[in-house]
């Protein structure tokens, strides 16, 4: 019996299942290529020529913060009149050099002259009243003497008078009527002294007391004048101290009141750099610390006298003051640079400051790589940072290449493919 013999499928006697086993090595070769290839494919392509890029550095990082400071008179006096008036004379003008006690400005006030004609007249009366109620006083105390003396005589009539009617009682020649009337005389005569002796003792102390209660009032007056006569002295304004006039804003004919500013003085016997601060150095700055110009000039190191807790528009006030003896040539509302010291140096692995910051908080950076074509998104921890580094505490080492410029063009991408 026949047997038939079938030909074998597939091309060439290859079999349908190698086939299979082929496509699938060609997908998964094609599949490795793309996974190779991916990141060349969605990088960002940027050109070189926009790129600001910078090496990661191991230097002496110098921890300090620039100070734009300006220089002001280390202290400046306001000019207030204790008395209000109206200005009738400029005596001196703004930039003047004034001593203590010299006039600026002089006012005018009728009140005021009123007031001292009127305390100078009421005085007065009081004077006449006191002299009239002395002279009254002195009177009735004579008047009192003249009683005092009259009952003291008539105390000694009465006391002869009994002596005698008592000889004659005693001897049997008078009645015992008379000798009664005459002891009860006697006696109701010493009583009256005695009565009279009270009321002048007791009016010589209530006159004692009124006259020193109203010479008291005359003196509080005599003293109420003068005060009255030194505020109108005060109405001749005068420089509290040595110094120059830096501001003086009155007019001729200005109605000016008490306690308001009219000027200042500046005292030059020293001065004081005045600067602000960026509000995140605020837990590092204090008192004490050093700073110096940017220029390095000789003998101008200034130490930081005093820092204001008051942080405005992202900033916080700070005061220098001069360890040394400062340049002749220093002026009022000079501007200079200062670099106040923070820290010693120390080694440290830095970059250099740039605009990625605003973009990344500092957080992350574009790496380059070893050929520099590609740049690779990196998480980094940056620390300390001074006018031109920031310290890097993590994610970076020296020799490594960034890129420091905005990457707000770059959007969301990790990778940057860079044309030359």
């Amino acid at each position: 019996m026949d047997i038939k013999i079938e030909k074998p499928k597939g091309i060439k006697g290859i079999k349908p299942v190698y086939w299979v086993y082929s496509g699938l090595g060609l997908i998964a070769v094609g599949l490795i290529i793309w996974l190779a290839t991916s990141d060349i494919a969605s990088a960002y392509k940027v050109e070189r020529t926009g790129l600001n890029i910078a090496d990661v550095k191991s230097i002496k990082f110098d921890d300090y913060v620039r100070v734009d400071g300006r220089v002001e008179p280390i202290r400046t006096i306001q000019i207030s009149p204790e008395e209000g008036g109206i200005v009738m004379e400029i005596v001196a003008e703004e930039g003047t050099k004034v001593h203590k006690g010299d006039v600026i400005v002089r006012l005018s006030n009728s009140n005021l002259d009123l007031q001292i004609l009127n305390a100078e007249a009421e005085l007065a009366e009081k004077q006449n009243i006191l002299r009239n109620t002395q002279i009254s006083m002195e009177q009735d105390r004579l008047n009192n003497r003249t009683d005092q003396a009259q009952i003291e005589l008539e105390v000694q009539r009465k006391y002869r008078g009994y002596l005698q009617r008592k000889k004659l009682f005693d001897d049997r020649l008078i009645a015992k009527e008379d000798y009664l009337q005459a002891k009860e005389d006697y006696e109701l005569a010493l009583r009256r002294n005695e009565l009279i002796s009270q009321r002048l003792y007791q009016d010589s102390i209530y006159r004692l007391s009124q006259v020193d209660q109203m010479e008291d009032n005359l003196a509080n007056m005599q003293k109420n004048i003068q005060l009255i006569r030194r505020r109108k002295e005060r109405l001749n304004v005068v420089s509290p101290i040595d110094g120059e006039l830096g501001l003086l804003d009155v007019e001729l004919g200005q109605n000016i009141t008490a306690g308001q500013k009219i000027g200042q003085i500046n005292d030059l016997t020293a001065y004081k750099v005045t600067g602000q601060v960026d509000e995140h150095y605020i837990d590092r700055v204090h008192k004490d610390l050093i700073a110096f110009p940017a220029k390095n000039e000789q003998n101008m190191n200034m130490r930081l006298r005093k820092v204001f807790p008051e942080v405005r528009e992202g900033k916080f006030k700070v005061d220098f003051v001069f360890t040394g003896k400062c340049t002749d040539n220093i002026r009022s509302g000079q501007t200079c640079l200062l670099s106040l010291q923070l820290g010693q140096p120390v080694d440290a692995v830095v970059i250099p400051k740039g605009s990625f910051y605003s973009s990344t908080g500092g957080k992350w950076i574009f790496v380059l790589d070893s050929s520099g074509k590609r740049a690779y998104k990196r998480n980094i921890r940056l620390g300390r940072q001074n006018p031109e580094f920031y310290e890097v505490l993590e994610g970076l080492e020296p020799g490594e290449r960034i890129i420091t410029n905005g990457y707000e063009s770059f959007g969301d991408a990790t990778t940057l493919s860079i044309n030359e």
